[in-house]
């Protein structure tokens, strides 16, 4: 299975899985707001990255005197999430709109779009299928190497930019895995440390 880490091509074809559909990985915000429409959602699983508060957010989750954080996947470890199911008809167009969401014009690249294996964990067999996948991008200005607990926590409790309070992206993104029955021990260990709303 091909994996790319270039950045994307405007016109290059969705990429297609061999069942015609086109998947996406989501791991944050995407699995409580995905904003487009998909056939199905699976439960997955990928191997080699983990969730991880690892980006500064300069306006949807903070500003730029206060900035915020968000979620990005970092190398190491394994990540529980979802896979959307897109159908082939649509997935151009879906393609488009997680470009322009995850990777807008004339910011920062602070993700690169790459097409991973994800395995799906629900009743689908084990399932493994390629998902196009948001990495953090660990050579911009904006990826945060390493963070204590107490710190991103501090962070995140005082980070508010175009898209609402950084605390209510934590924790929709905690209560949407727990409703998973999944347990991200270090969102949790930061959302426990956050100072009563």
């Amino acid at each position: 299975m091909q994996t790319s880490s270039h950045p994307p091509q405007p016109d290059a074809a969705p990429p297609l899985a061999s069942c015609g559909h086109m998947w996406v990985f989501a791991y944050g915000s995407l699995i409580w707001r995905p904003g487009f429409d998909h056939a199905g959602s699976h439960p997955a699983l990928l191997r080699g990255f983990h969730r991880r508060f690892c980006l500064w957010s300069r306006h949807y989750r903070g500003t730029p005197e206060a900035p915020g954080l968000v979620l990005g996947l970092d190398r190491g470890g394994a990540c529980r999430g979802v896979a959307f199911r897109v159908p082939g008809a649509a997935a151009a167009a879906v393609l488009r709109y997680l470009d322009d969401r995850e990777l807008p014009d004339g910011a920062e690249v602070v993700y690169h779009r790459r097409v991973l294996p994800v395995r799906l964990v629900d009743g689908a067999g084990g399932l493994t299928v390629p998902a196009v996948t948001y990495v953090a991008n660990r050579g911009c200005t904006l990826y945060v190497p390493a963070l204590a607990p107490e710190e991103a926590a501090a962070t995140i409790a005082r980070g508010v930019g175009q898209m609402g309070r950084n605390r209510d992206y934590l924790l929709n993104t905690l209560n949407h895995l727990k409703a998973m029955g999944v347990r991200d021990a270090g969102l949790a260990r930061i959302a426990a440390l956050l100072p009563e709303d």
